[in-house]
């Protein structure tokens, strides 16, 4: 059953997401050749905590960290280490909090160094998929038409849409219906309501879509081991059209004051 959400309950969200967001700006701060995922993921918890918040993920089915920290070939939910990031990485960073109650769910794919032009295309493409797949969350479409916009713009450029993890529903829990797949066909799947709160997350691959889980029951990886791209934002349907109450202001600030 999906949860529609009502003004002041989205607001609430919004200021979850917006806290997810902070913490991802003050992630993009740190990353650089040489820092731990450990040492970002110590970073996220406090800051988190300071924000009046809860980290989402800590915990969560038993995962042992604030953060997934997902680098290169690793697609999502990967456990932070203390291997070193290396020049030519790209590193996934997938965050959760919960605020009032309610959950913030949003991710972005950073580049540590220099990294090889195919894997730069990889991560705008991903992150366009995203824009284009939000696009499609509106009144009078259904949760198909998201996946299939997706879809169509990642195998358009040859990349392998990952099919085994989806996009979910997003409330009082992290995981609410639908489910929001980044593949599909239009027309398909449940209509577009006021009200509907999810994230919208496309993971993309270089090559295969096909993924496989490590031994330690977390991390995904691809089964060829090429790069894997991640965004994610949360998006509530409001008069109609779909509003974003995540950003990724903070990441792209922190970003261009280091160059």
């Amino acid at each position: 059953m999906i949860i529609y959400k009502t003004p002041e309950e989205i607001e609430i969200m919004r200021e979850a997401a917006q806290i997810v967001s902070r913490t991802l700006g003050k992630i993009a701060e740190k990353i650089e050749i040489g820092v731990t995922p450990i040492e970002l993921d110590a970073l996220a918890e406090a800051y988190i905590r300071s924000q009046n918040a809860i980290p989402g993920f800590l915990g969560l089915y038993d995962f042992p960290n604030t953060l997934c920290i997902s680098v290169n070939e690793q697609v999502v939910h990967g456990i932070p280490n203390i291997r070193p990031l290396e020049d030519g990485d790209i590193i996934s960073v997938d965050c959760g909090a919960i605020y009032k109650g309610y959950y913030g769910d949003h991710a972005y794919t950073f580049e540590v160094g220099t990294v090889a032009p195919e894997i730069k295309d990889l991560l705008k493409v991903t992150r366009e998929c995203l824009d284009i797949g939000i696009a499609e969350a509106k009144v009078g479409n259904r949760i198909g038409d998201i996946g299939f916009a997706i879809q169509q713009h990642a195998e358009k450029h040859g990349y392998g849409v990952v099919r085994d993890l989806v996009g979910h529903g997003l409330g009082t829990t992290m995981h609410e219906e639908p489910q929001v797949p980044n593949y599909g066909r239009r027309g398909r799947g449940k209509k577009i309501q006021n009200g509907l709160t999810i994230a919208i997350e496309p993971m993309i691959n270089l090559g295969t879509e096909r993924v496989v889980q490590l031994d330690d029951n977390w991390t995904i990886v691809t089964e060829d081991g090429l790069a894997s791209a991640h965004f994610e934002h949360d998006i509530a349907v409001i008069n109609g059209k779909p509003e974003v109450l995540s950003t990724f202001k903070y990441v792209d600030d922190a970003l261009n004051n280091k160059k």
